[in-house]
């Protein structure tokens, strides 16, 4: 009874197989009703539905080929209708697959939903970077457990039954070339939670945890390399040819038994050296939901470039077909960059919408404008829109030749441009202070533009300060005065005092300037004799009697001695005015005990 019974169970089982298997002609006549319009548009989802919730998972493969043909048919349904009634279906047949067993059909899915919708559906998408922190590894951590090192010398009981995908007494694994303890263990697997959460990276002592594991797990790959994979190939095949497909399953197996086999493994190795292609990929890019602090500083940015192209070295030494590998890995990541770049714009349509207008363009040709705005015309004159720049345009027919011209070296000479202000600075003229052309702003620009040029007094230090720039046009006036011999300076007087208020006029009466001109120091003597002062300069400073406030400018102003004496030769000059001759000087020297330097500025 018990074998009629199962007998019966698997027939009805069969019979009832074919039958739902039949609802694939029932779906295809329900999708050209619904694409003429006589059933609702829904209809071919709602039966696709309900005979995938009945059949089991081999059959479920077969239905869903059918879908897959006929995808533009489910395409021409509104967006609504895909979300609330198809999509849930594909959802629900998810649920059903194993990630590890069904992997294929899983991604067969995945892809006709990406094919379904439109490629910028946000609904599918990983905006905010989000990591799946449920994908744990698990792996014995308590080294008191371990059997890495000891030999197996315990032996199964008799009649223990030894699951598919466990090893039996015989099966046990050859002794590996690749030293294998807990702790390479225990680091090798550690790694696998940074590459499920990347953000511990930016943790300064997790980091340090990552590098360290990493540096060890990598020398291993290094060190024990890949060569001969015709037993692997071999073996290969066999499995190819005994079962017809390849057993590939999506979580790692941690024992520690299998570990040898797996770092032998060139499958294994390049599914660990990628995922630190994508970790690298991940801590480098800019993305958009990252938190301020997550920033790499020098030397990870730079350890990370290092490894990266040590990452693609070990995928090149990977047999077979390294070098192909490591280039389509490369490959895949670089687009990935633009999908990323994608995402970070807001995830923007790629279908451009084309303006269509109703009514056909009408060719027109462009206006030729008139001769004469071209300057093609019998006077050859070019119109700018105004009648001055008109003027200046048409000056010349080559601007550029016009512009090399000597006629524009107009730079004038020193006597010319500062004559108008040397004569308003004589008191008997009787020019009040605001109509000066020192006081006008477009004139003091001028001045110190070809002072620049032609005056050695723009460059020459000075302790004085000035407020304005017209009081410093006032002060270089006054020294023009005395160098010009074409403007006569016996009647110049100016209002400016020195330090010490004495109320002498900088320009006074006399008959003799000429002569007296001719014995003022010049710079060049100040240099050769601030030279030979050096660290000495104060000694001559109190013979001239500078205030202690000044001495101390002149050290704030420059730390070398030399030029130290040199702002002293120049606070006197500037105090002095046309009492700063070399007799003068000499006198100074001579009386502080300089005798040898006021005797070689007495022969020069």
């Amino acid at each position: 009874e018990a074998e009629k019974k199962t007998t019966l169970d698997q027939a009805l089982r069969g019979v009832l197989g074919d039958l739902i298997v039949r609802n694939a002609f029932c779906l295809f006549v329900s999708n050209l009703c619904s694409t003429a319009g006589i059933c609702s548009a829904t209809t071919p989802f709602v039966l696709l539905g309900d005979v995938l919730d009945c059949l089991p998972l081999d059959l479920c493969d077969k239905i869903f080929s059918f879908v897959e043909e006929n995808v533009s048919t489910w395409k021409s349904v509104n967006k609504f209708q895909l979300l609330t009634v198809y999509f849930p279906v594909c959802v629900d047949l998810l649920r059903r697959l194993s990630k590890s067993q069904n992997t294929v059909f899983c991604g067969r899915i995945q892809l006709f939903l990406a094919r379904l919708f439109p490629l910028s559906e946000k609904s599918g998408l990983n905006l905010q970077s989000q990591f799946n922190l449920d994908n744990i590894t698990v792996f014995n951590k308590n080294e008191q457990e371990s059997t890495l090192g000891q030999k197996h010398t315990e032996e199964k009981e008799d009649g223990m039954e030894v699951e598919e995908g466990e090893m039996g007494e015989d099966d046990g694994p050859a002794p590996s070339s690749i030293p294998i303890d807990y702790n390479l263990y225990r680091k090798f697997w550690t790694l696998q939670d940074y590459f499920r959460n990347p953000v511990q990276c930016y943790d300064k002592f997790s980091w340090m945890t990552f590098l360290k594991f990493s540096d060890e797990t990598l020398a291993v790959f290094k060190s024990y390399k890949l060569d001969d994979m015709q037993a692997s190939k071999r073996k290969l095949e066999e499995l190819r040819a005994s079962s017809g497909e390849h057993v590939y399953f999506a979580k790692f197996l941690t024992s520690e038994k299998l570990m040898d086999l797996q770092l032998s493994d060139s499958n294994f190795r390049r599914h660990i050296l990628l995922q630190y292609l994508i970790l690298f990929q991940y801590l480098k890019g800019q993305v958009k939901f990252k938190s301020s602090s997550c920033v790499l500083n020098d030397d990870q940015a730079a350890w990370i470039e290092e490894t990266t192209k040590l990452v693609y070295q070990l995928l090149r030494e990977i047999p077979p077909d390294g070098d192909k590998f490591a280039a389509m890995v490369e490959h895949i990541l670089n687009t990935e960059e633009n999908w990323n770049a994608w995402k970070n714009e807001g995830c923007p349509s790629f279908v451009k919408e084309r303006t269509v207008d109703d009514k056909p363009k009408r060719l027109t040709r462009k206006r030729q404008a008139p001769e004469d705005f071209l300057g093609k015309g019998p006077d050859r004159k070019i119109f700018m829109g105004n009648d001055e720049l008109t003027r200046l345009w048409n000056l010349n027919h080559d601007n550029m030749e016009a512009c090399k011209s000597d006629s524009r070296e107009f730079m004038p000479s020193l006597d010319e441009f500062f004559a108008e202000a040397i004569e308003q600075a004589d008191p008997a003229n009787m020019v009040e202070e605001e109509y000066k052309v020192v006081r006008n702003a477009n004139y003091g620009w001028r001045a110190l533009r070809l002072l620049s040029r032609r005056s050695p007094h723009f460059f020459q230090p000075t302790n004085q300060k000035f407020k304005s720039l017209a009081d410093y046009l006032d002060s270089m006036v006054s020294k023009l005065a005395k160098e010009l011999p074409d403007i006569p300076s016996e009647e110049i007087k100016t209002g400016e005092e020195d330090d010490d208020d004495n109320g002498d006029n900088l320009l006074k009466d006399s008959n003799d300037s000429p002569s007296i001109q001719s014995k003022l120091v010049t710079n060049q003597q100040m240099d050769d004799v601030a030279a030979k002062l050096g660290a000495q300069w104060k000694n001559l400073a109190s013979h001239f009697e500078m205030k202690a406030a000044e001495l101390r400018e002149i050290e704030t102003d420059s730390e070398d001695v030399d030029m130290q004496a040199k702002l002293l030769l120049v606070a006197w000059q500037d105090r002095e005015g046309t009492q700063a001759t070399v007799e003068n000087l000499v006198a100074a020297l001579n009386a502080t005990g300089f005798s040898q330097i006021a005797d070689g500025l007495s022969e020069a």
